[in-house]
């Protein structure tokens, strides 16, 4: 019936989408399809042959077409359809009968398996539409938060970033490394809520904070112009009929010195893995999460604590200490962390990722976003900043030359 061998999978073509590929790829083999197709004609041809003309059953066929729509491709769904089409015509043709009869049959069958048809490409449509939507927004929340690791003067942040990549879960989870004048400024965030409103509330407060950490002296003021974007953001959601949101986030502030500077709004404590060890930084001063501070009558107020030398600071949004297993069991954070706390930041988050697929099955609710914060570390031949400063400068100075006897090239008469 003019069925294809299964189609060997290929990279796909420049500038196609994975997900559009695979949403529009058949779920059975044709081998498969084929073999199943042919066993259930044959069982319902053979029951309408028992039964006769007292109890047709050959009027099931039309059930396959249906089947076929759901995981099978047009092409596939349309080769059913045409085989139904076929067998019932050609069962029912021979028979003496009411021509009203077969003919109502026939023409029932013909349009039960156009309608398969249709709805398989209806199908397959929507599909594609969804693929769309979902890397759109992946792609939206990957250009709004800078590829990690980052590094500045006073430490290097090595991250994990996995967004829900379904439609009705994408999150808002939010970071930020910025080096400024006063030090490195560090926030991690979650939006309450999921979707295109969250990234969008997401955005207004990573703006506000890249702004405001390179201008603003005191940890706390870069915390309140945060605040107050967060709170014009809700402003203009509640005149649009968008739903206000809150950002719960910690900041950080790190100057080179043992100790690091926290403003937690609301978010979940920091780790210290120290001398083999993870412990949770306890933090005295939490506030209201970003976009709540008018229930507030308390400042927000900076405090600090230990950061000595060779420790890493771990930081992170719910999305790992909320992932459940099967049983509905919630992810031992801190337990696995204390067996990783001797690890280099990037394998500790190797260990983290793989472990949580393991535990949640694959399945999350919330997207997940971790930054392990460690100092730069000096090499053998002095201060790595240095070195890489100095690197920079000989790349602008080869430009610079480079750039200059172009110029030259150009503005020299020819002839």
């Amino acid at each position: 019936m003019g069925l294809r061998r299964p189609a060997v999978r290929r990279a796909p073509l420049p500038g196609t989408d994975p997900d559009e590929e695979l949403a529009g790829a058949a779920r059975i083999g044709n081998r498969a399809l084929a073999l199943s197709l042919f066993l259930l004609t044959a069982v319902i041809v053979l029951l309408d042959a028992l039964t006769g003309d007292d109890l047709p059953v050959i009027p099931l066929l039309v059930v396959l077409p249906a089947l076929a729509s759901v995981f099978c491709t047009v092409r596939q769904t349309v080769c059913v359809a045409a085989w139904v089409t076929l067998v019932v015509v050609g069962s029912r043709i021979p028979r003496a009968g009411a021509f009203w009869d077969v003919a109502f049959l026939i023409g029932f069958t013909i349009l039960a398996s156009a309608l398969g048809v249709v709805a398989c490409a209806a199908r397959i449509r929507h599909a594609i539409e969804m693929a769309r939507l979902r890397s759109a927004t992946v792609a939206l929340q990957r250009q709004i938060l800078r590829p990690l690791p980052i590094v500045t003067r006073q430490v290097r942040a090595e991250g994990l970033y996995e967004p829900i990549e379904e439609d009705r879960f994408v999150g808002g989870d939010i970071y930020e490394v910025v080096e400024s004048s006063y030090g490195t400024r560090v926030i991690i965030g979650d939006v309450q809520g999921k979707g295109l409103p969250a990234i969008g509330a997401g955005f207004a407060a990573l703006g506000a904070f890249r702004e405001a950490a390179i201008r603003e002296s005191s940890l706390a003021s870069v915390a309140d112009v945060v605040e107050d974007a967060v709170s014009r953001h809700n402003a203009f959601s509640a005149d649009t009929g968008e739903t206000e949101r809150f950002v719960t986030a910690l900041l950080l502030s790190f100057d080179g010195d043992d100790r690091v500077r926290a403003v937690n709004c609301g978010h979940l404590p920091p780790r210290l893995l120290h001398d083999g060890t993870a412990s949770a930084v306890p933090l005295h001063r939490t506030s209201v999460p970003l976009g709540m501070g008018d229930l507030s009558s308390e400042a927000r107020a900076a405090e600090w604590f230990g950061f000595p030398a060779g420790a890493s600071i771990l930081v992170f949004t719910d999305g790992v200490t909320e992932a459940r297993d099967a049983t509905g069991a919630f992810y031992p954070f801190d337990e696995r962390l204390g067996a990783w706390a001797r690890r280099e930041p990037r394998q500790v988050l190797e260990a983290l990722q793989a472990d949580l697929e393991a535990f949640s099955g694959g399945v999350r609710r919330d997207d997940v976003a971790v930054l392990v914060l460690s100092r730069r570390q000096a090499d053998n031949g002095g201060d790595a900043s240095r070195r890489e400063a100095a690197d920079g400068d000989r790349e602008a100075t080869d430009r610079s030359a480079t750039a200059s006897t172009t110029a030259s090239a150009r503005s020299r008469p020819v002839g």
